[in-house]
């Protein structure tokens, strides 16, 4: 069953770092996936479950500059993988299952944020496409490697509550307006790990998704200093002004805790939030939580249907 999204007192908080999360845990002999592990909070994450012992596989679409940043880390592999692109998408899994290792944490940290308007692929909008779909054919396509007991998380966004799914303009076609089109993605990335757990569990597999904190980091590549100066991030002379924000390692906590922690043991398909199971938004609200319409399970099937018909590959297709 789905875990109920209500906190469940786990002891840490907003400042918590991903070390801590891991603190007394063991990762040795464990294989982690984490797509854009190279990166922001990625990167601190990959750090974190390296230095617990965890083997890290860190697909990449600048896959010298993932060399470059993960250089030093000890078992810690990049392989190339462009979310924007099925095909790209389809090789890695390919190459990786050809490998014959398992997974025991698959994390998609990956993300385009408030990008232009951009098309992939037949068409997609493009924070959609590589922040969805692309992870949604890719855990399909690697299922068959993913170990009993697994952990799969999706990292959503508090920008969920820009926009639910568009069913009637899914690919923005009759205007883009990039915020909205963020939320949805981010609606798509915790409704991913609704669905997702709903069919894995009976293979023992648990998925999570979460919102990591507001963190600048270079997700924010697609926003000028200047409208980071009017959203009141940074002053002029680019310093934070925001007590609110995380550091990376801050930011990385969340997910490292939602993929490791004992205290999720037996729980799974809710959205988490400063290291915690996060409580219902209420609507208008803006503070914190998580709103309904991204924890529905009706349109969680609904939206794993259309993507498995978008991206031609469902694992589940025979027992869905």
């Amino acid at each position: 069953m789905t875990t109920p999204q209500h906190t469940i007192g786990s002891g840490f908080g907003a400042r918590t770092t991903a070390a801590e999360t891991l603190h007394g845990i063991d990762l040795t002999g464990k294989l982690a996936v984490v797509t854009g592990g190279y990166s922001g909070l990625g990167l601190e994450t990959t750090r974190a479950l390296a230095g617990a012992g965890a083997h890290v596989v860190v697909p990449a679409r600048r896959r010298e500059v993932a060399q470059e940043a993960l250089a030093g880390l000890d078992g810690v592999e990049v392989d190339e993988l462009d979310l924007g692109d099925l095909e790209s998408v389809r090789a890695f899994a390919d190459r990786f299952l050809a490998s014959g290792r398992a997974i025991d944490i698959m994390i998609n940290s990956a993300a385009v944020m408030a990008c232009p308007e951009t098309r992939v692929g037949p068409g997609w909008e493009a924070q959609f496409a590589t922040n969805h779909l692309g992870h949604f054919a890719l855990v399909n396509r690697l299922w068959p490697a993913v170990a009993p007991g697994a952990r799969i998380i999706s990292v959503s966004s508090a920008g969920h509550r820009n926009s639910a799914i568009r069913w009637d303009d899914l690919q923005f076609e009759h205007g883009y307006e990039k915020w909205q089109a963020y939320g949805q993605a981010k609606t798509a990335n915790a409704l991913f790990a609704v669905r997702l757990d709903a069919l894995a569990q009976e293979k023992g597999v648990r998925a999570f998704s979460l919102h990591p904190g507001g963190i600048l980091t270079p997700l924010q590549r697609h926003l000028p200093k200047e409208e980071q100066i009017a959203l009141g991030w940074i002053d002029k002379d680019g310093n934070l002004l925001n007590n609110s924000f995380k550091t990376p390692e801050q930011g990385a906590a969340t997910q490292v805790w939602a993929a490791t922690s004992p205290q999720l043991a037996g729980k799974g398909g809710a959205y988490c939030e400063d290291c915690d199971i996060a409580e219902p938004a209420d609507e208008g609200e803006f503070k914190g939580g998580v709103r309904a319409y991204a924890t529905d399970p009706e349109q969680a099937a609904r939206l794993w249907a259309l993507s498995a018909e978008l991206t031609g590959v469902d694992a589940f297709a025979a027992t869905a």
